[in-house]
């Protein structure tokens, strides 16, 4: 029996004692990071980033649990339209050797329609998904500091960040290796540039007027970009 089939095969008590726990700060390879993880089933949430693990504390409701609420409203109802692409709340990301995120929130064309997101053979999103959204409340410093920069550098194509004290929200989209802020238009709606119709007004969403998120949101889903986007792809005859 291998080492990893025999790691497998130990109880979570096991593991958890011969183990040692997670804590914030540690430096730890994605391998050693994972191990510690899946040991500790009572942990809910817990990132590498840049080598470095952070835990999350308990989550206040207007601070985070709303306004991740109506983020994932806003990408539920444009994936229920848009056919190839995934939505997925808190997944965990391996995104390279330093970095295993578990994002508030992606968008993710499928594997089949081209996109650059993988499932491992165990289920883990590997590589960066096109969308990633965070909430940042305390967090605010890691989100736009290291993590902003291991998106980047791995190819995360757009990247949400709804700065919550600071009541406001940007959108970064990466050009030329770089991230580069998307500006609302004089309506004050911001349309991404990788998912045709995906439009959001940000002053809606920060004041949590979703009625107007999602009217918005309608116009962009029945726009002539969005459903050339959605028509499935015809392969030439040979």
């Amino acid at each position: 029996m291998t080492s990893s089939q025999s790691e497998s095969r130990m109880s979570p008590f096991v593991r958890a004692h011969t183990l040692p726990p997670l804590e914030n700060g540690d430096r730890l390879t994605r391998r050693e990071f994972e191990r510690r993880y899946c040991a500790m089933p009572e942990v809910k949430k817990a990132e590498l980033i840049e080598g470095v693990v952070y835990m999350a504390s308990p989550l206040r409701f207007k601070p985070h649990a709303e306004p991740h609420g109506r983020l994932i409203t806003w990408l539920g109802v444009y994936q229920a339209t848009t056919p190839q692409v995934l939505m997925g709340i808190e997944p965990t990301v391996r995104l390279d050797i330093d970095n295993e995120p578990q994002p508030d929130g992606v968008l993710l064309i499928s594997p089949e329609r081209g996109g650059r997101a993988r499932f491992s053979q165990d289920g883990y999103l590997e590589g960066a998904p096109e969308l990633v959204v965070e909430i940042a409340a305390s967090s605010v410093s890691i989100d736009l500091g290291d993590k902003k920069r291991a998106y980047r550098r791995n190819g995360a194509q757009e990247y949400i960040v709804w700065q919550v004290y600071d009541e406001k929200i940007d959108w970064f989209h990466l050009q030329e290796g770089d991230y580069v802020a998307l500006l609302p238009d004089s309506q004050g709606v911001i349309c991404s540039q990788v998912f045709p119709g995906l439009w959001l007004d940000v002053s809606a969403m920060l004041q949590g007027n979703m009625q107007q998120v999602l009217a918005v949101l309608q116009a962009g889903v029945t726009s002539a970009a969005h459903q050339a986007f959605v028509q499935p792809t015809i392969e030439p005859e040979s």
